[in-house]
């Protein structure tokens, strides 16, 4: 098989009712066979690249192409199936309702012969390290578990190009270097052209050959050997968001406002279907302190964070609210319920704020910056109150020029700020949140982090995080909690 060659000149993408273009005047070359490393901050316009390429703008995504684009010497819309592309969202990615048939179902697409469908399925399922019966429920995989899944589907089309949006954003550490050595190999053994996104330059430098850099609105600041470039442009990466190796990352904690637990876990394994997923654990969630939850990829952590967020059931054990977190909150009345499950919405809002591991599941309005007001308005803050801290949100986190956009047209970074903003902005006294660095450059982590971490050490919130992100581990973790094997 022969890799793909992908050529651009003066090429760019404006989002239908986007006041600037996500990509403005890219030129660029990638030869059949190279393995290409895309950087640039959250907004450049990276993912809007992939699925140029790809050949699925213009469709359902609506917008304005300019200059041009080719894949083959073809348009990519005509180049269908030659691509294979993985989403920053791994649900998106999911199609069919088992494992075996989601993968296959680029192969059915592309009229592979039968016979060789489920030899390439399961070869692509060793290749990535999902290890489940072909036969079991994508809806029973975790996030993690789905970014494998997704990988395999495209390793089973064996196409001329691969693109991959951010790969490894939910995988534990083993998985992050088994699917990236996973794909490296694929590239090789098939001669495919590679173009991946990622904001973790280190995983990637072992097996790319060439990085890019883009600029945000327009072309690249950047283009060459993976060690040219980050020698040369080392501090206008960093400024940039850039996760520059060997530049740490540093959020700056201040005095601790350590009080008495909120919410206590006596003996809960959390589950679906009344099977639980992970081990007995007992623990309080105590104000002032940041609980970091971590363990490989199907341990259950967000299973146990949705249920201690009063969201799902115990499958044993029980969650009970405090007497600190029943007592009156804003427009409410003291609860005499102990167990979240049961409470009303506004009661757990005001309460218990999560932020889901996909971030469109929690939307709820059609503007960026009415999605990060509601919680406010349901706390019934006068109106100026409201436009303040949203602003002072909206500019803090880099979505001020999106405060009119859709939530839902955002890029995968985009909407995990937004969705992070809307649990920070009523500043519940317990925050769950969900990988809430996912898919985040240097610059957004940072404050990102600073604002999560204000909130703990100065008015005494309590925070969940669940993450695979060691550098929120070593920043937030006051304690941790690890599930599943050590």
């Amino acid at each position: 098989m022969t890799g793909s060659r992908i050529r651009a000149r003066d090429w760019g993408w404006q989002h239908a009712g986007r006041d600037a273009p996500a990509v403005a005047g890219l030129d660029l070359d990638v030869e059949p066979g190279e393995r290409v490393l895309l950087l640039g901050p959250s907004g450049a316009g990276k993912s809007t690249l992939l699925s140029a390429l790809a050949g699925v703008l213009g469709g359902e995504e609506e917008g304005d192409e300019s200059g041009e684009l080719r894949v083959d010497d073809a348009h990519p819309s005509s180049r269908r199936g030659i691509a294979g592309l993985v989403l920053q969202d791994p649900q998106a990615n999911t199609i069919m309702e088992r494992v075996g048939d989601d993968v296959a179902f680029g192969c059915e697409n592309l009229a592979v012969p039968r016979a060789e469908i489920w030899p390439r399925v399961r070869h692509a399922l060793d290749a990535v390290g999902l290890d489940v019966d072909l036969d079991r429920s994508t809806a029973a995989l975790s996030g993690g578990q789905r970014q494998r899944l997704a990988l395999a589907g495209a390793i089973a089309m064996r196409p001329g190009l691969i693109l991959l949006d951010e790969p490894t954003a939910n995988l534990d550490p083993a998985g992050v270097l088994e699917v990236r050595d996973a794909v490296a190999r694929v590239a090789r053994e098939t001669g495919a052209t590679l173009v991946v996104v990622e904001h973790r330059v280190e995983t990637w430098l072992p097996v790319v050959d060439r990085v890019v850099v883009l600029a945000p609105g327009g072309g690249a600041v950047a283009d060459g050997a993976p060690s040219a470039v980050l020698d040369a442009h080392r501090d206008e990466l960093a400024a940039g968001g850039v996760w520059v190796p060997g530049l740490p990352v540093e959020v700056p904690r201040g005095a601790r406002r350590a009080g008495g637990p909120l919410l206590a876990l006596d003996g809960v394994r959390a589950g679906r279907g009344g099977v639980p997923v992970h081990e007995a654990v007992s623990l309080e969630v105590r104000a002032g302190e940041a609980l970091v939850v971590t363990g490989p990829n199907g341990a259950g952590k967000s299973t146990l964070a949705l249920t201690l967020a009063g969201l799902m059931p115990a499958v044993e054990g029980r969650v009970r609210a405090t007497e600190a977190l029943r007592a009156p909150g804003s427009g409410t009345s003291p609860l005499r319920e102990a167990d979240p499950l049961r409470w009303r919405p506004k009661q757990l809002a005001t309460r218990i704020g999560t932020v889901f591991q996909q971030p469109e599941h929690q939307f709820v309005a059609s503007r960026v910056r009415d999605e990060v007001a509601a919680g406010l308005r349901a706390q019934g803050l006068p109106r100026a109150d409201i436009e303040r801290r949203v602003d002072e949100l909206l500019a803090a986190l880099r979505l001020d020029a999106l405060a009119d956009a859709n939530p839902f047209t955002l890029s995968g970074g985009e909407q995990r700020r937004l969705s992070v903003a809307t649990v920070l902005a009523p500043a519940p006294r317990i925050m769950v949140l969900d990988e809430p660095t996912f898919g985040q450059d240097r610059r957004t982590w940072q404050e990102l982090v600073r604002l999560i971490a204000a909130l703990v050490d100065e008015r005494g919130c309590a925070v969940v995080a669940v993450t695979h992100d060691a550098d929120v581990e070593r920043v937030l973790g006051d304690r941790r909690l690890r599930l599943g094997a050590p």
